[in-house]
């Protein structure tokens, strides 16, 4: 099931926006509660699966291409 619906990055993007705040402020943990962790799980789960889908999508793209042969015979001057 291959679909081009965007995904939903926010919650990705506030843990990482989370992260630097906390290393800026030299912090020396960072914490969430579990909906914030399933949040990011399920996102982080959707870029990878759709990432895997295009990879597969681009190398059976370039198995079915045909083989280009190119032959040299040095010319002729």
């Amino acid at each position: 099931m291959q679909t081009k619906a965007p995904i939903n990055t926010a919650p990705i993007e506030r843990l990482l926006q989370q992260i630097k705040n906390a290393d800026s402020s030299q912090q020396k943990q960072v914490t969430m509660d579990i909906a914030n962790a399933k949040e990011v799980a399920y996102s982080l789960a959707t870029v990878l699966a759709r990432l895997a889908g295009n990879y597969e999508t681009l190398i059976t793209k370039a198995d079915n291409q045909p083989d280009i042969e190119v032959k040299v015979d040095g010319g002729s001057l």
